[in-house]
This record gives structure tokens, sequence and C-alpha cells, in this order.
């Protein structure tokens, strides 16, 4: 089986625009947007942290190790790309200890911006979303097509596709699924088995998403549909009324595709049937998720960016927007501009 990223069908067609992306870190900033106000008192010490060129994972190691604690004891919400500057929160938990020194923490790599006590450990997923800030240059190609589909991204949205990074180097978190899924692989860590996991339910969403854009009707409702609340996980399925139109013209619901995995999906009629016909061809991926018992679930075609801004000077493209946790920045990226990191 071949998977190939780059078939994936774009909502305008490909991008007549190219551009630069990551040539120095800052060209890529991240801020978590954390829902959450701190006690001020408690076993768990959080702790702000500005990361420039680090992975998430080694920087709470660094933590654990220099207050002196286990590394399961140092917590937080997601992963952060590691050629980017980031800033994240991270939790230590400190039952009956003071706050460590971090003052003799010296690191060219992340800074402490603050630290405060919480009751609570922070879990993963508890962000609402994230703040980028992305810089793009050495534009080239129609640049006038390139203000035009920042216009139509701001009015309708992107593709929610899963990003590349979801499915590994050279696509291999796929094929590790399929051994998986085979009995090939004697061990698999629980980490690495729910890599594997979601990343063959990412495929398969990313799947139907494709087909339906392919189909001219990725914003226009078929019979069997199933709506999501903007922002919320809550679905429905449609009545096929007038009202329902109206909302998802004005981004209050969205269309959705299948997470798949076992038991009934709420899609009925000509979506059941779309979504079952994509999932067939990648039969392996489908059952081997049926048979881990993964639970259908539903999640949003359609990627909004809130607060987007941009400009565009010369040969530079700057950029501003948030998007809920769980979604791409690259997403919004490929469907403006061909990207060459």
């Amino acid at each position: 089986m071949q998977y190939i990223f780059s078939e994936l069908a774009f909502s305008q067609g490909e991008p007549k625009t190219s551009g630069r992306l990551k040539v120095q870190n800052s060209d890529f900033c991240v801020d978590e947007i954390m829902p959450i106000q701190t006690s001020g008192e408690g076993e768990h010490l959080w702790m702000l942290i500005e990361k420039d060129g680090s992975n998430t994972d080694w920087v709470a190691q660094q933590l654990a190790k220099h207050a002196g604690v286990k590394s399961m004891a140092v917590s937080y919400a997601g992963m952060k790309d590691r050629h980017a500057v980031t800033t994240q929160w991270f939790s230590l938990h400190l039952p009956g200890m003071d706050d460590p020194d971090f003052s003799t923490l010296q690191s060219d790599e992340f800074k402490i911006l603050k630290s405060v006590r919480h009751n609570r450990k922070l879990k993963r997923g508890a962000l609402s979303g994230n703040r980028f800030q992305i810089r793009i240059t050495e534009l080239s190609g129609e640049l006038d097509s390139l203000e035009e589909r920042l216009q139509m991204i701001k009015q309708n949205g992107v593709p929610n596709y899963f990003g590349e990074q979801r499915f590994g180097r050279d696509m291999g978190n796929l094929f590790k699924a399929e051994k998986m899924f085979n009995r090939e692989l004697k061990k698999v860590k629980k980490q690495q088995r729910g890599l594997y996991l979601s990343s063959a339910r990412s495929w398969i969403f990313n799947q139907i998403l494709s087909t339906r854009i392919q189909q001219k009707n990725a914003l226009t409702p078929m019979l069997g549909e199933v709506y999501m609340l903007n922002g919320k996980s809550a679905c429905f399925v449609s009545e096929n009324n007038d009202d329902e139109l109206q909302r998802l013209n004005k981004k209050e619901i969205n269309l959705t595709a299948s997470l798949w995995g076992d038991g009934e999906s709420m899609a009925t009629a000509d979506v059941f049937a779309l979504e079952q016909s994509v999932a067939n061809q990648f039969k392996n991926l489908a059952e081997g998720l049926q048979s881990a018992r993964l639970k259908q679930e539903r999640r949003s075609m359609r990627l909004a960016p809130e607060n987007l801004t941009w400009n565009i000077n010369g040969d530079v493209l700057e950029m501003e927007f948030d998007l809920p946790a769980g979604t791409f920045a690259t997403m919004v990226l490929r469907e403006c501009l061909l990207v060459k990191n």
C-alpha cells in the first residue's frame, strides 16, 4: 500500500505561489491558549516555558532532573514543534516539597517565564488552542492569487486534514500500523500503539475529506450528514432543513467525517456509503481499528482560523491566527502556498 500525502485534494486547487518556511526558528512561533486559571496553591508547580529549537520531551526531562523527581512527575498539555519558538506550560508534581531553585538551570534552548502553584496536574489535551505567528520568506509566483486565497480562507476556512507530521517520517507510522495489525510486531509499547492507531485513523479521515473535496461536496450537505457544533465535540444528525444550511454558512456548525473505529456510525445514507467505500480502500487499517475497539467518532471537515490577519511585503508573508487544539497550522499554510522547508 502506498501513502502519498501530497495527493490530498486542495479546496481551491493547487496554490500558484511558493515560499520558504523556518529559515530560522523565530519564523514559526506558537503560544498555547490555556483556559485554566491557576489557584496559586497546591502540590503541583506549573511553569510557563519558552523554548527555542528544543524538543518538548527533552525540556520535561531537564525539569525533572533539576527538580530531583522522576520524569513521570512532569506533564504537559501537548507536544510542540522543535524547529520553532514556542511557549507552553509544564507541571511538576511536588507533594510536600518546596519550589526547586531553577535559577541555576541555564540553557540556550529554553527559559522559564513564570511559575505558579496549582492544585491539579496539567493533563494532556488541556489547552483550548494555539496562537500562531508565522513568517514565510522568498515568495515567488502569483502574489495576487495568494491574497485572493487568504481572503477565501478567512471566509470559508480550510480542509481540516491531519498534518503530515501525524504520520511520521516517510509515512512510517502507517506502515508500522499495518505490521501491528498483521501481528508482525512482537512488542509494541503503549505510547507507540497509540501513535500507530492514531495515524491509521487520521489517514482514513484525510482520505474521506479529500474524496468529498474532489466531489465538490465538502461544504455542501449530502443525505445522511452529521453536524458538529463549531468549537465543540457535540454532534447531531442532520434533519435536512434550511436552518442547518444557514448555521453552516455562518460557521456555527460544521460537516463532519468519520474517525474510523468499532460500532455503529452516526452517518447514514449517502454519507455512510461514501465513508464505507473509502474505508474499504484501506481495509487493513479499518479492520485493525475496529479490532482495537476504538469507538466510531466524528471530526469537523472544516478548520476556520480565528483572528486571521496577514501582511504581504515584497517577498515576505507574515500571518497570525488562532487554531483549536488538535488541528494543524501546516494545513492552513498548505492552502495558501507551496511551502519549502
